[in-house]
């Protein structure tokens, strides 16, 4: 199992993500990405943003944990760590050598139960913003495009 820590960085009630195109499907995701050997989870979320969005971000606490777990694909199992966090210097902005994704977006909070989201955890976000209580460990996260 892959670990791929991630952040959700939250400005005026909307949430930072990275838009994806996989064939005829938009897919918007968490930025983050793979630890390098002996990298923690904050060190690579530090260096991935800086990396791929030109951004500097304070990493906050754990805002939940689950597995996408999807053995038909053949693809890795990945669990998923999604840390608080903020922006502290600069303005996202892709880095075509660092990233495939096609745009850096801002989406509403209230739409994330509606998008092609990964992980798959939208409503957790939505839940956590609203009660200000982390849910922790999700399990298994229901990831429905792939």
């Amino acid at each position: 199992m892959k670990v791929r820590p991630a952040v959700l960085l939250i400005e005026n009630n909307h949430v930072l993500l990275m838009h994806y195109r996989y064939g005829e499907t938009d897919v918007y995701a968490l930025p983050g990405g793979n630890p390098d050997k002996g990298e923690t989870l904050e060190q690579t979320v530090v260096r991935e943003l800086q990396e791929e969005l030109g951004v500097d971000v304070e990493v906050g606490p754990l805002a939940l944990a689950g597995e996408v777990i999807l053995p038909e694909t053949g693809k890795d199992d990945v669990l998923h760590v999604v840390f608080t966090g903020q922006l502290i210097g600069g303005l996202p902005v892709l880095n075509p050598a660092e990233t495939s994704a096609l745009a850096v977006v801002w989406k509403p909070v209230r739409a994330l139960d509606s998008l092609n989201l990964y992980p798959n955890v939208g409503p957790q976000i939505q839940d956590l913003l609203l009660s200000q209580k982390s849910p922790g460990y999700i399990g298994k996260i229901n990831q429905t495009f792939f």
